[in-house]
């Protein structure tokens, strides 16, 4: 029974990634979102569970790949598309390719060694909080007054460039910590002071405008920030030891 116990808490993220998917048909993208989240607290884990009960094997790292596919990559693109259908039609079809590229990410992070400590690509998890972040929010509330005919088109523009990130060589700041000395991690305690900025940021505007919805769009706000961050520390020397993956 033991070594079942991982592969459960798995399913339960591939669970809430079916949740997530029907609830963005439904138009219910906040909701959708917060499933997401919950598909993310599983992921963690599962993953954790099996290293405690040393219970990890091949079938739970496939099972992993197969759920956060659904989670991660399928769910945010069925939001994004049910988002724009009303918009821009079935051009917002173009947004499921992003289910595509997320499951060529975790079929690529499963073989390759060099991911251990550190990321090479956006990571699914990230992506899907980038745009949960986003559909959560009312249309009336991303835009400003006039024109906002773009808008939509440049929603899709962004989610080929997300299709982009996933697969790319770029190295991405990894949340394993070795230790929690300021010298061996002090990139990533830089990067979670910004969340926190961000985050407080969107509770008060959330408090201000009386519209709870907008604290969720910090996942918006913090990833766009590890994707900026990481791109700023391919040219700093604090990236030294810390986004190497060759560790």
């Amino acid at each position: 029974m033991k070594r079942h116990i991982p592969n459960m808490i798995t399913c339960c993220n591939l669970l809430c990634g079916c949740v997530a998917v029907w609830l963005a048909t439904r138009g219910a993208f906040a909701y959708a979102f917060l499933f997401i989240l919950a598909g993310a607290m599983f992921d963690f884990f599962d993953g954790f569970a099996a290293r405690k009960l040393g219970v990890s094997g091949p079938l739970g790292i496939q099972m992993d790949s197969l759920a956060d596919d659904i989670t991660f990559g399928l769910a945010p693109s069925m939001m994004l598309f049910c988002y724009l259908l009303p918009l821009i039609g079935w051009w917002s079809a173009v947004a499921l390719l992003m289910a595509a590229f997320s499951a060529l990410r975790l079929g690529k992070f499963n073989i390759d060694d060099r991911q251990k400590t550190s990321f090479i690509g956006l990571p699914t998890p990230a992506n899907a909080l980038f745009w949960g972040g986003i559909t959560s929010m009312p249309y009336s509330m991303t835009t400003p007054t006039g024109h906002t005919d773009w808008i939509p088109w440049m929603l899709l523009a962004v989610s080929l460039v997300s299709c982009y990130l996933l697969v790319s060589g770029l190295p991405m700041l990894s949340f394993k910590f070795r230790n929690l000395s300021w010298r061996d991690n002090s990139s990533r305690y830089i990067f979670l002071a910004g969340c926190v900025v961000i985050l407080v940021f969107c509770i008060i505007r959330a408090c201000q405008y009386d519209r709870p919805v907008f604290v969720l769009f910090g996942g918006t706000g913090c990833i766009l920030w590890y994707t900026i961050y990481n791109i700023i520390l391919l040219f700093h020397p604090m990236r030294k030891g810390q986004l190497s993956d060759k560790k």
